[in-house]
């Protein structure tokens, strides 16, 4: 069944591809991040830039830096340029106490350790150059095949063996009308984890003032290869609780979902979730029917509405702390993974333990393994065409 392509791909004058790939290069994390402020004319307040401080070193012993976003509600949301990893994002709960939401380290040795590497859960980095599942490490593109790294067993997960989570971006913090950012940039070379083509990415983040972390992706080639980018940030809106996520509501818009083998590679089949665990149309708890799902949720959900160029993709309700988040994107996808791998071996912010159901994903996204399968929307990026997309995590509350 041949789904319609939406594609996030604007297409721009090659000068205009070669400018912007001129000026993401600039970006240096060395630049000085001390508190400065900036007037906006339209609205004559002060602004305070995006401080930064040291986060350790990466085992190379290059020195990387996280950097603090905050708006006028008091909101916080800490980065590194270490995998631009969202390693922490503070918010009020429903009687006003900020909470932090996000599974994570308190330093970049945390992201590097040997049990941290060995479970792979990729912790609210950057993923890149493709996103999710590529079955048996290969693909072939204008008739030629592509050799990739396999670090998921027969298949690649997340770029490869060193995706963009385990690179070191260029940093430069900033501002504008919707509250502070830090612009990310990163370019991947041709043949890097087997893919073609020099690609320059850049991600940024921004805190607004009402409470919602927007991502911004772009990105550049020179020759033709498949993108797919993402944020796998793990959520717990009662994290500070030290819970699971089980209690949490549910809302996915979306009335199909990628059906998938053994090794969680879709099958092609785009089966609806009417009558099924997979049916969040209406909220559900997690917990409620995860146990009908072996090894619980890690699928692909087939957004409705995904022509429209902003959607609704899930919604989320905690009852304890009354938070509350809702994502929409620009995406045709969204995958839902609810912690089912993590063990209890790895411990985070505070001594933090992390076991199983201790946090779940939501990934906006193209479809996995989307370079074997053809009927699946397109993410095959071509010289002289500019990769676009926007996700936004909105925070708030019901009392």
């Amino acid at each position: 069944m041949t789904i319609p392509l939406r594609s996030v791909r604007l297409a721009v004058p090659l000068s205009s591809v070669l400018l912007l790939a001129a000026c993401g290069s600039n970006n240096s994390a060395d630049q000085s991040t001390a508190a400065s402020t900036t007037t906006a004319d339209s609205t004559k307040t002060t602004t305070t830039m995006p401080v930064s401080a040291p986060f350790g070193k990466t085992t190379d012993g290059t020195e990387v830096q996280l950097f603090t976003l905050r708006n006028s509600s008091g909101a916080q949301a800490t980065i590194t340029n270490y995998g631009g990893t969202l390693t922490s994002l503070m918010v009020p709960d429903k009687d006003g106490k900020m909470g932090d939401v996000i599974l994570g380290f308190d330093n970049v040795s945390g992201y590097q350790s040997a049990e941290y590497l060995k479970s792979g859960p990729y912790f609210g980095a950057l993923i890149g150059r493709y996103g999710n599942r590529i079955k048996g490490g290969k693909f072939t593109l204008d008739g030629k095949s592509y050799t990739l790294a396999k670090n998921n067993g027969p298949n690649t997960l997340h770029g490869g063996k060193v995706g963009y989570d385990k690179v070191v971006w260029q940093a430069e913090p900033g501002t504008s009308a919707d509250g502070q950012s830090l612009k990310l940039t990163y370019l991947s070379k041709d043949g890097e984890e087997g893919y073609p083509g020099n690609l320059t990415v850049t991600v940024v983040y921004t805190l607004t003032n009402d409470n919602a972390l927007k991502i911004d992706y772009t990105a550049t080639t020179d020759k033709a290869t498949p993108i797919n980018l993402t944020n796998h940030a793990y959520f717990n809106l009662n994290h500070g609780a030290g819970k699971d996520i089980l209690n949490h509501e549910v809302t996915i818009p979306a009335d199909r979902y990628t059906v998938v083998d053994a090794t969680l590679i879709p099958t092609g089949e785009l089966r609806p979730v009417k009558g099924t665990p997979f049916d969040f149309t209406t909220p559900h708890t997690i917990g409620e029917r995860i146990a009908q799902v072996p090894g619980g949720y890690d699928h692909n959900w087939v957004l409705n509405n995904a022509s429209a160029k902003m959607h609704a993709a899930a919604t989320v309700y905690e009852p304890v702390s009354g938070r509350t988040m809702e994502v929409t994107t620009d995406e045709p996808g969204i995958q839902f993974y609810t912690g089912n791998f993590l063990d209890g071996t790895l411990k985070g912010k505070a001594g933090t333990t992390y076991g199983k159901h201790a946090g779940f994903c939501l990934e906006t996204q193209h479809f996995p393994d989307s370079p074997n399968q053809p009927k699946f929307p397109n993410t095959v990026l071509k010289p002289g065409e500019t990769f676009r997309s926007t996700s936004v995590y909105k925070f708030g509350v019901r009392k």
